[in-house]
């Protein structure tokens, strides 16, 4: 097949087609835009993606008209879109997502995919993200693809033939990067030292997207036989790789290799990635299955929220009624680690928000998504310490959160426990 341009390769989207969109690095970003640019020729097409990455041309009169935005999770660069009347937010895990495909909820009728080059038997890869893209791929009537030979080879199930692909371009460009380390501040720093003081040895990791699971990683120097099922990692694995802290030997699922879905971070990730048979890149159903990720040992899950009430609920893809991300996998692996032998799921947050707002409440906001249940709450750790939940009643869960709240928000919620409970703190 030879390549044409990205013009003439978006020409199979016919109007009332729905079209994923590959994501994270892997966001194709030259094939949205001239998708988008086609707005007025074509209508009444839906998009679907959970996390994309780049400059996204779609706020545009035409383009709203013609386009509509369904939602599996929410990224900064669609967030007013999702939250416009031409968007809507999936609330679903991300493990469930491949079942809209394959039992045809969302039937997919175009996939615009980036990949890495074919090699010498014509097979393509679908590079940094395999996640849910190996499912739409599978269902896709349709399939157009940016070749990109900076997109590295990531092994694993994401493989795809040329013979498969109905339209490709051929362009050079450098991937979506995002240095989690050069965001790291102080408070971070204190949370991930905190929460590396919970994850012993032989552990198996899950960590989360962000600076404090990064944090996390570079407190973990001196720990040693960690494994990785994770639904994604970034720059912060590396070293820990290369100096023998992460070699997998204790894991049971893929021993001896990292298990992860897709990866998102800097081009020494991307590098690392390439061509590595040590890392294997498999569809998000498998690798968020509780069922599979509570067969590991000691699995640490370490994920954020938005805010907690004194209850325990975590909400962690809304603010009150504006949606500002997704579940995604936070629960898959809450629930996996909670299931596993000596696992500990965490929930990491820094104990107020850049605006000086607590993130520890006395009820969440008005309309706020529920994504980690008060029943299955367990580790919750902020820069002024840790405490677990599990097992504790209503009284005893208030009393602890407000330990961890930054203090100039603690008499609030003093407040709010004696106007709940009928007593002090002090007195339990």
């Amino acid at each position: 097949m030879e390549y044409t341009s990205p013009a003439n390769a978006v020409q199979l989207v016919e109007s009332g087609n729905r079209v994923f969109i590959h994501g994270g690095a892997a966001t194709p970003i030259t094939l949205i835009n001239a998708l988008l640019d086609r707005a007025g020729t074509v209508n009444n097409v839906e998009l679907v993606a959970i996390s994309t990455y780049g400059d996204i041309n779609w706020n545009r009169p035409e383009v709203l008209k013609s386009f509509y935005l369904n939602s599996l999770f929410v990224s900064e660069n669609v967030r007013e879109w999702v939250n416009s009347d031409r968007g809507e937010y999936i609330p679903v895990f991300l493990s469930e997502i491949p079942q809209l495909f394959d039992r045809q909820i969302l039937p997919i009728d175009v996939a615009l995919l980036q990949v890495s080059p074919p090699d010498a038997h014509g097979f393509c890869t679908l590079g940094s993200s395999a996640d849910i893209a190996i499912s739409a791929v599978r269902n896709a009537k349709k399939i157009i693809a940016h070749v990109n030979p900076r997109m590295p080879r990531v092994l694993g199930e994401g493989l795809l033939h040329i013979s498969k692909i109905d339209a490709m371009i051929w362009q050079e460009q450098e991937l979506f990067e995002v240095d989690y380390g050069a965001k790291t501040d102080a408070c971070s720093v204190l949370i991930g030292n905190k929460v590396a003081e919970l994850i012993e040895d032989g552990s198996t990791l899950q960590m989360g997207i962000g600076v404090i699971p990064n944090a996390v990683l570079a407190a973990l120097s001196n720990h040693k036989n960690l494994g990785l099922h994770t639904e994604m990692f970034s720059d912060g694995v590396v070293p820990l790789v290369e100096n023998g802290v992460i070699n997998n030997s204790q894991k049971k699922v893929a021993r001896g290799k990292i298990v992860s879905t897709f990866v998102l971070g800097t081009r020494r990730v991307y590098d690392f990635v390439d061509n590595n048979p040590y890392v294997s890149c498999l569809d998000v159903a498998f690798v968020n299955d509780v069922s599979v990720i509570r067969q590991n040992p000691k699995v640490v899950a370490i994920n954020s929220a938005i805010e907690i009430d004194i209850t325990g609920q975590v909400c962690a893809d809304s603010i009150g009624t504006y949606q500002f991300s997704g579940i995604g996998g936070q629960m898959d692996f809450m629930r996996g680690a909670a299931l596993s032998e000596g696992g500990k799921p965490i929930i990491a947050m820094t104990s107020e928000t850049s605006m000086g707002i607590s993130r520890i409440v006395p009820l969440l906001n008005q309309g706020a998504g529920v994504v980690t249940t008060r029943g299955h709450i367990h580790y919750v750790a902020t820069e002024y310490g840790v405490v677990d939940l599990f097992g504790k009643n209503m009284e005893q869960r208030a009393a602890l959160l407000a330990t961890i709240a930054h203090p100039k928000h603690r008499e609030v919620l003093e407040r709010a426990f004696h106007q709940r409970f009928g007593r002090m703190i002090k007195q339990l």
